[in-house]
């Protein structure tokens, strides 16, 4: 089977949605089922992808597609580009790696998609007015034109079947969580961090937006560092890529004079981001929603201790491997108080990972997706 997965994606720097693409490539690459994978990107994605993934698997191939990185540019690519190139490759099926517009009538093979959250719809607040209503017009376009759909999470599921109802008999709709699987990486740290001889550092990874709270972070840690509750040289490291809360929070930074105790990182390699997972004295998760978020999983895969915020996904997600606090009423106290609790509790290394996050149950779940799509697609092209 020949897998084709469109990953053409605006940031200049390597994301969740980047990563998620590879990882299914990765999945694909270690069955039997499946003996080609091509992965489309656009010409500023390639350099970060060459360093930042492991690629060198002989059934994977990265093609670049010649555009421009402008919004016009890669939305028309999808709706025109996409079908001419599949119609080239011949793939068995198409997974779109994240929503955006597309013909469903211009593809032969089967088209499935991944729904990584319905942000537009739950959490507007991170896309704005009026370009949310373009997100959830993308979004809604692609659900309905998508042959199957592929949930990072239960919880993604429901908020899909609530905001989107399923008005297709024949479209299948399933859970298939991301998965963690850092065997191969040496650990290294990052180029651009400095830091002193035995680094203690609270680790936060989440992109610059609304709903990962960062700045309620940046918040209860001030207070920690002003009462001298915490050690002066345990720092706040925050990896993420830029995004709309990016000015914000920096701001607030210099704010509160902290600009010398919190660090920001973007643009890591896996080998590393490993190395802040295992050196981290805590890993902090403070959203209001997400639709899976894979940081998680991965500091749970390296025995970090975890605090979250006790929302729906975390449960899923952490279970019982994780420390909780309330967003309501003071949630700066309720983060701060969950933190003492936390650097004061045993530190133990221990890996908690769920085997629905490990590599080969994915894989598994992959496969059996497919076959489902195609027992219930009338394509010529698929043969399961």
């Amino acid at each position: 089977m020949h897998v084709l997965i469109p990953v053409l994606h605006r940031p200049t720097k390597p994301t969740g949605v980047c990563r998620h693409a590879v990882n299914l490539a990765h999945c694909l690459a270690d069955t039997d089922y499946v003996d080609r994978i091509t992965l489309i990107i656009g010409g500023w994605q390639q350099a970060y992808f060459e360093r930042s993934f492991n690629l060198e698997s002989s059934k994977i191939q990265l093609i670049i597609a010649d555009i421009k990185n402008s919004s016009l540019s890669r939305n028309s690519w999808f709706v025109f580009g996409l079908p001419q190139l599949a119609q080239k490759l011949r793939p068995d099926i198409i997974h779109m790696s994240f929503p955006f517009p597309f013909v469903r009538q211009w593809f032969n093979a089967p088209v499935v998609s991944t729904i990584h959250d319905l942000y537009p719809y739950e959490f507007p607040e991170n896309f704005g007015y009026p370009q949310v209503w373009f997100n959830r017009g993308f979004l809604k376009q692609c659900v309905r034109g998508s042959d199957g759909l592929s949930c990072v999470s239960q919880v993604t599921l429901n908020s899909l079947n609530q905001f989107l109802p399923n008005r297709q008999s024949q479209q299948v709709r399933t859970v298939i969580y991301n998965y963690v699987d850092f065997t191969q990486i040496k650990a290294e740290p990052p180029q651009t961090l400095l830091l002193e001889e035995s680094p203690e550092f609270i680790l936060c990874v989440a992109q610059h937006r609304k709903n990962k709270n960062i700045d309620l972070l940046i918040h209860a840690y001030a207070c920690l560092c002003n009462e001298g509750t915490i050690k002066n040289n345990l720092k706040l490291i925050l990896v993420g890529s830029s995004g709309p809360e990016t000015t914000h929070l920096h701001e607030l930074v210099d704010s509160l004079s902290l600009r010398k105790r919190v660090v920001f990182l973007s643009a890591l390699a896996d080998k590393e981001l490993c190395w802040l997972y295992k050196k981290a004295s805590l890993f902090v998760i403070p959203s209001s929603t997400e639709g899976f978020c894979l940081p998680l999983v991965e500091a749970l895969f390296w025995g970090c201790k975890v605090i979250c915020s006790d929302i729906p996904i975390f449960q899923e997600v952490g279970s019982g491997a994780c420390m909780y606090f309330q967003l309501k009423d003071d949630s700066v106290v309720n983060l701060s108080t969950v933190i003492v609790q936390a650097l004061e509790g045993d530190l133990s290394k221990i890996s908690s990972v769920k085997p629905d996050f490990l590599k080969n149950k994915v894989a598994q779940n992959l496969v059996a997706f497919y076959k489902s799509v195609g027992q219930s697609n009338e394509s010529a092209n698929f043969k399961p």
